[in-house]
């Protein structure tokens, strides 16, 4: 089992930056961190949870919503067990929650259903 822990969401600015942290711990498999995709999702008040960014295990490969693609970038440290997005330009639009989630596989996609582990979230306002 893995606990996943979101980190650096706020009130920002249109136009401003954020970078969000998730810290996993391996609680009882054995397995590590760098063993699992990694994945961002976000859900707005009154809406569906949706796909942001997706990171392959050794961060070779990564996935973005149209939505966010050139303005968030996702990464991961596996030295760390932490897994990054940096979101700049960001826009009312991009309020949400944003969630952290890992799935037990090297590449993961776009659907929630791949990914086995989720974070509580953390709150991310932009204002006009």
């Amino acid at each position: 089992q893995v606990q996943l822990v979101e980190s650096g969401g706020g009130l920002v600015q249109a136009g401003g930056s954020l970078r969000l942290s998730c810290a996993a711990s391996e609680r009882t498999s054995g397995r590590t961190f760098s063993s699992y995709a990694m994945g961002w999702f976000r859900q707005a008040p009154g809406k569906e949870r949706t796909f942001v960014a997706s990171i392959s295990w050794r961060g070779a490969s990564t996935s973005y919503a149209e939505s966010v693609k050139g303005r968030f970038t996702i990464s991961r440290d596996n030295a760390k067990n932490t897994v990054y997005l940096q979101m700049n330009s960001l826009k009312p639009e991009d309020t949400a929650v944003y969630y952290c989630a890992a799935a037990t596989t090297r590449y993961s996609g776009t659907n929630r259903n791949e990914y086995n582990y989720w974070g509580q979230g953390t709150q991310v306002t932009v204002s006009s």
